[in-house]
């Protein structure tokens, strides 16, 4: 069955997507969401050959005229995708669409013949999902310092490398954090809910800023907020949304986008499809979080790194555990992971700096490591009860609730994206190099770090001003 978590997670979503009804797929490892009664499709001709298809099947299957398939949104953007209802997205329940999944097997011969794909579930890419962060904010005192903490390099307007966040927006008072002074952006749009209290997620964009000029002190950051809506948005609208962010201040040298989904491909995102081309003609070099699933299954739009043509075009970054040694407990990995960055309890800023900010937690910790791992991971420490949770034998127990006052520890693929691109930024300001992929071949070639991920010996990259954190090993029978 789904893991705990993964389902908790649907239920956030769902709230924050109350008019698109969500299901799990594609059985019960329930690796992803999407939403239910529609398919994909690329504009034009294919569109209409996968609504002809799809709209024959049903009537050989069921004996009836399907005259529910149909275009839901004929539109055309520049993400060049058609969204076509093929069933009553009322019917079933989070399990499953099996309207999708006959779209989906009706178009597999048509498929065949042209080579490539034409149809796709309409997933939903989100920051989290078991998919960054790998767990929530714990408050950080104001004396520890950032790690990584800044490596004291200047700001120079004239030299400074372009960097774009597609995130969740910046906190209100973010400038109160010496750090972020350069940076410019999109505000979150609701930081706390009617009672004051921080909401999920809120702060994720802003801590993502922090560490990239941590680690690289001349950027110009700017933080657009896609993903502002509980950090999910569905596929159909991110290749959209991806053109606005790069195409509101002209395409930078790093994007750092700590987002994605699984779809049980090894050919990309449908959605993205437009975008990712776009992409490969420009200079730009994104750098794509790797997912918190702890699993070997290509992760998108980080998996573009290992497709023919993307190879300089992507960096996909899979996360360490804070001694810099092995992979984090809940990092993808395989050889699409191209490298790996510290991305367990880091330090940075949430919050700002200008008043205590209350934050009640929405998931209850671990009795042991939820992918099972030996030490003392995330997903158990430090322990607090959350709102979402099934708490076992103590249903009645009440969420933890912490204040949060500038600085916090967070973990996930999400954070070592940034610790990756602050790296590349940072060789292109030591190496006067103007080609931010070509960095990033020069960065992987002299890097001499590496740790141990699932038995293999992966590139390390670890910022000079990060501070390894020894983990502890759990005892037999703990």
């Amino acid at each position: 069955m789904a893991p705990r978590r993964f389902h908790e997670q649907f239920d956030q979503i769902q709230r924050s997507m109350p008019d698109v009804p969500l299901a799990m797929g594609p059985d019960d490892s329930a690796e992803f969401f999407y939403e239910k009664g529609v398919v994909l499709a690329r504009d034009g001709e294919e569109a209409r050959l996968v609504e002809d298809t799809v709209r024959e099947h049903f009537t050989a299957v069921t004996g009836l005229t399907a005259d529910r398939v149909g275009r839901a949104s004929p539109e055309t953007n520049r993400s060049g995708i058609t969204r076509i209802q093929v069933g009553d997205p009322g019917h079933g329940d989070r399990r499953g669409d099996r309207a999708v999944a006959g779209a989906l097997r009706a178009c597999r011969e048509m498929e065949g013949r042209a080579g490539r794909r034409l149809v796709s579930r309409n997933h939903v890419v989100s920051i989290a999902v078991n998919a960054c962060p790998g767990d929530e904010p714990v408050p950080a005192p104001l004396t520890q310092p950032p790690n990584p903490s800044a490596d004291g390099a200047a700001h120079d307007p004239d030299t400074a490398v372009g960097v774009l966040v597609v995130d969740t927006g910046l906190m209100g008072d973010y400038r109160s954090y010496p750090l972020l002074c350069h940076t410019t952006g999109d505000a979150q749009l609701a930081e706390c809910d009617d009672d004051g209290v921080l909401q999920q997620y809120v702060g994720h964009g802003t801590f993502i800023a922090g560490l990239l000029a941590a680690v690289a002190p001349n950027t110009d950051i700017t933080v657009r907020n896609t993903l502002n809506d509980a950090g999910a948005i569905l596929e159909s609208e991110f290749g959209e949304k991806l053109f606005d962010a790069v195409e509101q201040g002209g395409w930078p040298d790093v994007i750092s986008l700590s987002a994605g989904t699984t779809n049980g491909r090894t050919d990309g995102l449908l959605g993205v499809d437009a975008f990712m081309r776009e992409l490969r003609d420009r200079r730009t070099l994104l750098v794509a979080a790797a997912g918190n699933n702890a699993s070997a299954t290509p992760f998108w739009p980080a998996a573009y790194a290992d497709l023919p043509g993307f190879e300089d075009v992507v960096l996909s970054v899979g996360a360490l555990r804070s001694d810099g040694e092995f992979g984090a407990c809940f990092s993808n990995h395989g050889p699409w992971v191209k490298a790996y960055a510290p991305g367990e309890r880091l330090t940075s800023s949430l919050t700002g700096f200008e008043a205590p900010v209350p934050y009640v937690y929405q998931h209850s910790t671990y009795d042991a490591c939820r992918f099972g791992f030996g030490y003392v991971c995330t997903c158990q420490y430090p322990r607090h009860t959350g709102v979402l949770s099934d708490n076992g034998d103590n249903p009645s127990a009440k969420p933890d609730q912490v204040m949060f006052e500038g600085f916090a520890n967070w973990s996930g693929t999400s954070f070592a994206t940034p610790v990756a691109a602050g790296l590349v930024a940072a060789h292109m300001t030591a190496h006067k190099e103007t080609d931010p992929r070509l960095a990033r071949r020069q960065l992987l070639t002299v890097n001499t770090g590496f740790a141990e991920v699932r038995g293999a010996h992966v590139p390390a990259l670890l910022p000079p001003t990060w501070r390894p954190v020894p983990v502890v090993q759990q005892t037999v029978g703990a």
